[in-house]
């Protein structure tokens, strides 16, 4: 399906974004196990319709460096979810926008390496400033949307560890795993196709469990 970077895409996604009635799993490890996180999923113009990004994280990162992710990171002290969302954007990728340009949230994600990720769906025009931080960013990618909806994708595979099914979203030649694979699969499934799908369950592969 095409998806044109316009108002009615905006208020679509915005209303069946507000419709879904996330699961916040934040309550469930008051005990502090996991450190919250929050990662924006963020959509903006790509060629002649609308997309998200990606950046590849800085390899000299102590953690998961190289990898593909969505821009975010942990939560500052008394800081809500959306605002670091909104202030890890700025950061890390040096595009500004306030909480006009949120149009939702997805489903708390816990990770393997002891996060609790919050989603907030990010709506971005102007990206004249984009540019990454070098100390935390290698290169920023954008995607069509209609990457997320390929029929081949996403591929659930199977590993010895774990009884949960490990997801695997293919982007063009590429492809990502949990937890950022989990949060677009369900972009997709509740933004996209106003499906509430939800993707706790699925597991990440063995190397991104530390």
């Amino acid at each position: 399906m095409a998806h044109i970077f316009d108002m009615e895409l905006r208020e679509r996604l915005g209303a069946r974004l507000s419709a879904f009635e996330r699961v916040a799993l934040a309550d469930a490890h008051a005990d502090g196990t996991l450190k919250r996180a929050a990662v924006a999923i963020v959509i903006v113009p790509h060629e002649e319709g609308a997309g998200f990004l990606l950046t590849r994280r800085a390899p000299r990162l102590n953690a998961h460096a190289g990898q593909w992710a969505l821009p975010g990171g942990r939560l500052d002290a008394g800081e809500t979810a959306t605002e670091a969302a909104l202030r890890e954007l700025e950061e890390e990728i040096s595009l500004r926008a306030d909480r006009t340009a949120v149009l939702g949230t997805l489903d708390d994600y816990p990770t393997r390496s002891g996060y609790l990720i919050t989603p907030v769906v990010i709506w971005a025009e102007d990206l004249a400033a984009m540019k990454p931080n070098p100390g935390e960013v290698e290169s920023i990618h954008p995607f069509h949307l209609a990457e997320l909806e390929r029929p081949d994708s996403p591929v659930f595979l199977t590993i010895p560890e774990s009884e949960r099914p490990v997801i695997r979203m293919l982007l063009g030649e590429r492809h990502v795993h949990a937890p950022t694979a989990a949060v677009l699969y369900q972009f997709r499934e509740v933004g996209l196709q106003g499906r509430a799908t939800r993707v706790a369950h699925f597991e990440q592969p063995v190397w991104a469990w530390k």
